[in-house]
């Protein structure tokens, strides 16, 4: 069971808890290449944004409005993903995943449980990395995991030069981070909020919408 003391709960250790609550809810999902074989991809930011809700909630005592403003999302949507039942997400979620109307409720509900099973004590740190390279080696299928693959380790906030230093080279849906840069504000102050600012970027550009829940 992981136990916290106060020092560690800090603004600056939120983003590495809420991606390895990421990457174990990825892992309960059945990994990145199960969302591949059923082309369900773009809800991967949802995801994101449900690690974030339940790691400021369940260490940093956050509120709704809080969790609504830090990730950059409404507080309908933090308040549907934290009441999640995440005993039945799992029972939900291969249907919804070959229906590719997986729901903001259903990535709460994973979060939820992927949070207590890191609590519980079944995180395994090799499983997580072999996920990374799963999802690394989708290529430009997976973009949002090659993003946070590649902001790893990274002080948030971050700069427009950080920024370019760890994703040049990576693309969107087709459109290059680099140019998806240029459309977006700076600071960032957190990954969750990297991963929004560039799908409302390549919506921007592109003039579709990037549907995720």
């Amino acid at each position: 069971m992981i136990i916290l003391s106060q020092d560690e709960i800090k603004e600056f250790d939120i983003d590495r808890w809420a991606i390895r609550v990421f990457l174990k809810a990825l892992e309960l999902a059945g990994g990145p290449r199960k969302l591949m074989a059923y082309r369900n991809l773009t809800w991967i930011p949802s995801l994101m944004i449900a690690s974030y809700a339940v790691v400021l909630r369940e260490m940093a005592n956050k509120t709704e409005e809080e969790i609504a403003e830090f990730v950059g999302s409404t507080k309908q949507t933090i308040r549907n993903m934290l009441r999640a039942d995440e005993n039945l997400v799992l029972q939900k979620l291969e249907g919804e995943l070959q229906s590719k109307d997986v729901k903001v409720h259903t990535a709460g509900g994973l979060a939820k449980l992927a949070y207590r099973e890191i609590k519980e004590g079944r995180d395994h740190i090799d499983l997580i990395h072999a996920i990374y390279e799963q999802a690394y080696d989708a290529m430009g299928m997976v973009w949002p995991v090659q993003v946070l693959k590649r902001i790893e380790g990274a002080d948030f906030p971050i700069d427009k030069q950080e920024a370019l230093n760890r994703l040049r080279g990576l693309n969107v849906k087709g459109t290059s981070v680099e140019k998806l840069l240029e459309h977006i504000q700076f600071p960032i102050p957190s990954p969750a909020n990297l991963l929004k600012q560039l799908r409302e970027a390549w919506e921007k550009l592109s003039g579709q919408t990037m549907v995720e829940e």
